[in-house]
Order: C-alpha cells, then sequence, then structure tokens
C-alpha cells in the first residue's frame, strides 16, 4: 500500500467518532441492552464499522460509564439495576433542582418561549404502545429531551449542564427499558403531558418550590416505574 493510499488522521478520527455515535446511540435507546456483551466481531457486522475504531468506542464509552471492561473478557453494556438507578435519580433530582432553580431567576422571555415552544412539539408526539415501536420511542425521546434541557437551560452554568447532560444520558438508558416495555403492567403507563404541562406552568411562572416539587415527583415515578420492569425482569447469562 502506498504512503497516499493509508487513511488519514482525520478519516481515523471520523471512524473512530462514527463508531461512537452508533454504539452510544444503541446503549442509550435500548437496541444494544444493559448488560449485553459486546464481541467487536459482531458489533463490526452489525454497525458496518471497523475493527480499530469500534475498539476505540468501546474505550471512550467506558470512560462515560456506559460500558464496562472486564479483565480478558472484553466489554459489556454497563449492568441496570434498582441499586443504580437510585443512585442515578438522587444525583438528577439534585442537579436538576439546582438548575431550575438559577433558570427561573436568570431567565429571560426568550427561554420561556423555548419552554413553550417545546413542550408543544412534545405533546403532539404520541408515546409508543407497543414494545416494537422503536422509531415513535426514539422521536418521542428527541422531544422529551429538548423539553428537559430547555427548562435548565438558562442556568447559566457550563459544568452544571455539563453535569445535566451526563445524568439525562444515564436516564435515558433506563427510559428506554422503559418505552420498550410499555406495554406491560409493570410499566405504570402515567398522564406524561399533565406532568409535563403542571412543570412547565409552575416554571413559567417562576414559582421556584411548586417547580422543584413537580419535578422531584415526575423523576421518583419515573423511576419507581423503571425499577419495578427491572424486578420482574428475567436474569438472563451468555
Amino acid at each position: 500500500m502506498s504512503i497516499s493510499a493509508l487513511p488519514s488522521s482525520d478519516d481515523a478520527a471520523s471512524q473512530t467518532d462514527r463508531a461512537y455515535q452508533r454504539l452510544r446511540a444503541g446503549i442509550l435507546q435500548g437496541e444494544l441492552p444493559p448488560g449485553d456483551r459486546l464481541r467487536v466481531a459482531d458489533l463490526r457486522g452489525r454497525y458496518s464499522l471497523g475493527l480499530t475504531p469500534i475498539r476505540e468506542a468501546l474505550m471512550r464509552l467506558t470512560s462515560e460509564g456506559l460500558v464496562d471492561a472486564e479483565s480478558h473478557r472484553g466489554s459489556r453494556v454497563s449492568p441496570a439495576s434498582p441499586e443504580a438507578l437510585a443512585d442515578l435519580m438522587e444525583a438528577r433530582r439534585e442537579i436538576e433542582a439546582m438548575c431550575l432553580r438559577r433558570a427561573i431567576a436568570l431567565g429571560d422571555a426568550a427561554w420561556e418561549a423555548e419552554i413553550i415552544s417545546a413542550m408543544h412539539l412534545l405533546s403532539r408526539t404520541p408515546l409508543p404502545n407497543k414494545s416494537a415501536d422503536r422509531a415513535l420511542s426514539l422521536e418521542w425521546e428527541k422531544y422529551h429531551r429538548r423539553f428537559h434541557f430547555a427548562l435548565v437551560s438558562a442556568c447559566g452554568s457550563e459544568w452544571l449542564l455539563r453535569f445535566w447532560n451526563t445524568l439525562a444520558d444515564h436516564s435515558e438508558r433506563y427510559r428506554a427499558i422503559r418505552l420498550l416495555r410499555r406495554d406491560e403492567q409493570a410499566a405504570e403507563v402515567r398522564d406524561m403531558n399533565g406532568e409535563h404541562t403542571a412543570i412547565m406552568n409552575a416554571v413559567v411562572a417562576r414559582d421556584v418550590g411548586l417547580a422543584v416539587k413537580l419535578m422531584n415527583a415526575h423523576l421518583g415515578a419515573t423511576e419507581r416505574a423503571v425499577a419495578k420492569l427491572l424486578a420482574s425482569a428475567p436474569n438472563e447469562s451468555d
């Protein structure tokens, strides 16, 4: 192979980033479920990605806590458990409340408008009724994330928003379990639009106490529903 035929560093970085984005999306959206063994050869065929980009992507995802590296056994999607979920959601509630308080104090009319717009789009996007409806789950999750981010986006702290996004990513991974098993009794289907609308109204009204109370209740209800699903799931091993 001639030197000119070798992939450039930019090409290699692009391939690694593509592998990272594909695998990360697969994990967050439940396509690669918690505890799933991540065999490089299988991923290569499944996503049409190169071996080196996959390995580098797995290392990056390990640093984010989405993948567990096991000595001499490769990698596995980080497992989901009621205990890990409780720890995650406790941290999420703390950061969410801090961001909400600051955003309500600092947010302007444009911030309010984005919240209202995001809520309108979310309310027009139906939740999936069947576990197999992945496309609708992805569409709903996109607008759900936009709404929740809009609420905290005016908090004025880049670091708080970084922490919020990390916690939201991991929350999304757990919420995918609920969305993809929504037709099960343990999923405890709720009036999500009603909950989101109440939160929006409290935030736009600048009622800090009520906004935080409603958000805590909203996140807590999701945590309980997912915990029930985790408890009802059969143990599987490969």
